[in-house]
């Protein structure tokens, strides 16, 4: 786990998984929506299922959820985190996978602070499965054409 941990981490921030989601992950409240939204995009990447059950709000938390090992996150791009207010935010993102073809999945979630922490509370996912030309950007994120990176 060590060397997983010096990784970069999958929010895309740029810093070492350790620097960053993994001390959400360890049970420090993560202090916006978008730090919460990026450590729960890191956990779905990771299969961290504890913890997208603990961040979920108890109103809208499903019964269960189960790892999707099928599911190959790639990226996640934050299109718009406002500043939160009144104890709600929001936050519109775009996160790319893979699974059976190359897909994107956006949304525009809603949280809320309740006892000192942030909760994700619902959103209105888009699903949209990418039809990608040899010669277009990569969807995974390496600025690279798809042809010469993620084609198979």
């Amino acid at each position: 786990m060590t060397s997983s941990l010096m990784t970069s981490c999958p929010c895309g921030s740029d810093a070492v998984y350790q620097a960053c989601c993994h001390v959400y992950h360890q049970g420090t409240p993560a202090p916006t929506p978008e730090a919460l939204m990026r450590s729960r995009y890191t956990a779905f990447a990771l299969d961290l299922v504890d913890y997208l059950r603990a961040t979920w709000h108890p109103s809208t938390r499903p019964q269960t959820l189960a790892p999707d090992p099928s599911t190959q996150w790639k990226r996640l791009s934050i299109e718009n985190a406002p500043k939160p207010e009144g104890g709600r935010g929001t936050v519109h993102f775009t996160a790319y996978f893979f699974e059976g073809g190359w897909h994107a999945l956006e949304e525009v979630s809603r949280f809320v602070f309740e006892a000192g922490r942030w909760y994700y509370l619902d959103g209105e996912p888009r699903l949209a499965r990418l039809k990608l030309g040899r010669n277009e950007r990569c969807p995974c994120g390496s600025h690279r054409k798809f042809k010469a990176c993620c084609s198979g």
